[in-house]
């Protein structure tokens, strides 16, 4: 996490639903750099704003190479930030004690 350690994704993890007004992101282990493809209902309006959400919460968790595949069905900034941290911790199997909970979100 910023001003911590990087956080490595270990294997492919996928956190939200694709129910309106929420938003599936999937991160998997990557080699160089943070692969980011975007599908949303509203790519025209939001599109950029759903990408800088999605990796200013990568790089505050501090992902450094992922792939990371998100599906928008129109959710809140706060949902997608969720979606990504949940992601991200599944994927590198943290444990609950693990999981700096309530102090994360920004």
């Amino acid at each position: 996490m910023k001003g911590g350690n990087a956080m490595e994704i270990q294997k492919t993890a996928i956190a939200g639903t694709l129910e309106s007004s929420d938003v599936q992101v999937m991160v998997a282990p990557g080699t160089d750099g943070i692969e980011l493809t975007v599908e949303s209902s509203v790519m025209n309006q939001y599109g950029r704003a759903i990408r800088r959400t999605v990796l200013a919460t990568l790089e505050r968790l501090g992902v450094t190479a992922a792939r990371v595949q998100v599906v928008d069905k129109g959710a809140l900034d706060c949902t997608i930030k969720a979606r990504v941290e949940c992601a991200v911790f599944r994927s590198t199997e943290a444990s609950a004690k693990d999981v700096p909970w309530g102090g994360v979100v920004r």
